[in-house]
């Protein structure tokens, strides 16, 4: 376990050096999530620019409020059968799962981005099309079908790299960045900071699941 740890948090550690995620709960328990606050709202939940090296992943008292908030909101409750469902027929992590979604669209079913990537993991038409059904293809803004996608190409991204890291980076940047970077994290601000991220709150909803979450995780 102590190894598994160790492999997480040297990974999260090296993802990037200058990355932020900041939200807060609004007064209907909805939460909000950015790259830098928006308004006074605001507050930093993971990252520190100043200070990224040399501390521990996941420690900051801040990124307390998101996995408290991760605990209780009734959007996430409401996918949690789903999150199961994708992670014992994908075989990928459920807490990287909620991790990636919050990261992603911050648990808003119906998010759209501004290049049509759909849904709580913001699943793009090039990846539905290739990983569901035609279908299914058609319905990424039903929460279930988004997350079993979604699974089903994280799992297929970790196998093909090896690494958690780079498959999220693939995720992020595309297939084609990853493997001129030697199939590892490319030089990309943007991708590095997303990686970073989400590798930060996974290690730390990791810490509130062990030990029985991490006897069953894998690293590569």
């Amino acid at each position: 376990m102590r190894r598994l740890l160790a492999g997480l948090s040297m990974l999260c550690a090296a993802a990037a050096a200058h990355a932020e995620l900041w939200g807060y709960v609004d007064g209907q328990g909805v939460a909000h999530l950015a790259h830098a606050p928006l308004d006074g709202n605001y507050s930093l939940i993971l990252g520190t620019p100043e200070a990224s090296f040399g501390r521990v992943p996941g420690k900051l008292d801040g990124s307390q409020h998101l996995l408290t908030w991760l605990e209780i909101a009734p959007e996430v409750k409401a996918i949690q059968p789903f999150l199961r469902q994708a992670a014992a027929r994908h075989g990928v992590d459920m807490e990287l799962l909620k991790a990636v979604i919050a990261v992603e669209s911050g648990y808003k079913r119906d998010a759209v981005s501004p290049r049509g990537a759909q849904g709580l993991m913001q699943i793009t038409p090039e990846t539905a099309a290739r990983y569901a059904s035609p279908a299914d293809a058609q319905r990424m803004l039903d929460p279930r079908t988004n997350v079993l996608t979604g699974a089903r190409m994280l799992a297929d991204l970790i196998r093909r790299f090896g690494r958690i890291d780079a498959a999220l980076a693939a995720w992020n940047a595309g297939e084609g960045a990853v493997r001129k970077a030697g199939n590892r994290m490319p030089d990309i601000d943007e991708t590095r900071a997303h990686v970073h991220l989400v590798l930060e709150l996974y290690w730390a909803l990791l810490q509130r699941s062990l030990p029985a979450q991490a006897q069953q995780l894998q690293l590569h």
